[in-house]
């Protein structure tokens, strides 16, 4: 069930750095290179594949930017915002 834009805000609390832009949670990542970008974009790609709920990802050498939405809700769920936070214990 999409969350409303009073729950998307309190839980923004709960995955620091991520903004609620244009529909999407977001966030983009600073990394030490490329080679650490991809890391990281594979790490990502497990914990997506596990919970079968899979980001937009775009790699910029070394900025990798993450997108989250429910699609088949048409909006931000709690699934949004649990990836949100597996991809911060990194």
């Amino acid at each position: 069930m999409a969350l409303n834009e009073k729950q998307i805000q309190a839980n923004l609390n709960q995955v620091p750095g991520w903004e609620y832009t244009d529909g999407y949670l977001t966030k983009t990542y600073k990394l030490a290179d490329f080679k650490a970008s991809l890391a990281f974009v594979n790490n990502v790609g497990e914990l997506a594949e596990e919970a079968n709920h899979h980001p937009d990802i775009v790699i910029q050498y070394n900025k990798v930017n993450l997108s989250l939405r429910s699609h088949d809700e048409d909006g931000i769920t709690n699934k949004d915002f649990g990836l949100a936070e597996k991809v911060e214990n990194l």
